[in-house]
């Protein structure tokens, strides 16, 4: 825990500074042992997945969406799945286990950052098995 009297570069070497690029539809942006950050941008009409699954059944994801909006359909099993309205500052959290898709129904791109906890992807991206 630092003290509060840290200076500039000892600050700089201990944070990381990330800068999102809203071109990709998804990237993993940062991981550490116990957590990973990505991001997701969705333009008009496009979905994260072609129908409501979980690639990453282990961790949960926390949603946090960052200008946009949308829907996700969530829920543990496809007969039950309920949908969610998205939009600008909302925080939403994937439970381990849940399927989930998420849509954007808006008129601009939908960007959000996406917190799993554990990671749930390789540095590349790729879901991991």
């Amino acid at each position: 825990m630092g003290t509060g009297r840290e200076s500039d570069s000892e600050l700089s070497e201990a944070m990381k500074r990330i800068r999102v690029n809203s071109r990709k539809k998804f990237e993993v942006l940062i991981n550490t042992c116990g957590a990973q950050a990505a991001q997701m941008s969705l333009r008009p009409g496009d979905t994260s997945d072609s129908y409501p699954g979980n690639e990453h059944r282990h961790s949960e994801q926390w949603l946090f969406v960052i200008s946009g909006s949308g829907t996700v359909r969530i829920g543990k099993r496809r007969q039950s799945l309920r949908t969610v309205k998205i939009r600008t500052h909302t925080l939403l959290v994937i439970e381990k286990g849940e399927l989930h898709q998420i849509k954007n129904s808006g008129r601009k791109v939908l960007t959000s950052i996406n917190i799993y906890v554990p990671p749930a992807y390789d540095p590349d991206s790729a879901p991991k098995r």
